[in-house]
């Protein structure tokens, strides 16, 4: 058991630190209404995750995996609530241009949230993606030894994968901190709105066309 979840450990840490659908919406959340929303989304992230380990466990995600139909409805689904952020982030663009005629080029306040609240974000970011439910039975139950239950490890490993993704998050939302005011300069803002906002419409397109 310590060979398994040393192991599983290592891949998950690298696996946590690739950026996907849900570490940009993360940072969508910080850029657009600093570490409070950025927290609000990681909780809802984080939600999501639990539920998909859960479903996991129960061998709920593999029944969604075998209805074809299902599990292709709840990818069209999520893809569209991606790229639907991701045009809010870019269509924010203008009221930030709009903002720095305003107020110049100082510090701009966080305003709210366009294309759903931080932590219903970053919840329907998640669940609404079939892939982590897959990634979930095909990834957990490799690591468990041959004379360990597979439902209660996996359940384990699932909280363990869980909480690496916390720590990631949290470390987001201090680094945040030292660059809030930065963030929120008009300039610097445009470009994290646009840069964010592609990225997501791109996961979403991804979602929607891969098998």
């Amino acid at each position: 058991m310590l060979v398994a979840l040393v192991s599983f450990t290592v891949a998950a840490v690298l696996i946590v630190l690739l950026p996907g659908p849900d570490s940009m919406v993360v940072v969508r959340g910080l850029v657009r209404g600093g570490r409070r929303a950025g927290a609000s989304t990681a909780a809802g992230v984080l939600c999501g995750l639990a539920v998909w380990v859960a479903a996991a466990t129960l061998g709920l995600s593999a029944l969604l995996r075998a209805s074809e139909v299902g599990y292709d409805a709840l990818k069209v689904v999520g893809a569209c609530y991606l790229v639907w952020i991701g045009v809010a982030s870019l269509m924010s663009i203008r009221r930030t241009a709009a903002e720095t005629a305003a107020v110049g080029d100082g510090p701009l306040a966080p305003g709210p949230l366009l294309g759903g609240s931080g932590f219903a974000a970053g919840f329907l970011t998640d669940i609404l993606n079939p892939k982590v439910g897959v990634f979930f039975i095909s990834f957990l139950p490799g690591f468990v030894p041959g004379d360990y239950s597979v439902g209660w490890t996996t359940l384990a490993f699932g909280a363990l994968f869980t909480a690496l993704t916390a720590l990631y998050f949290v470390g987001l939302i201090v680094v945040s901190g030292t660059i809030a005011t930065w963030m929120r300069v008009p300039r610097i803002r445009r470009r994290l709105d646009a840069l964010t906002g592609m990225v997501l419409v791109g996961f979403g397109l991804r979602l929607a066309t891969e098998s």
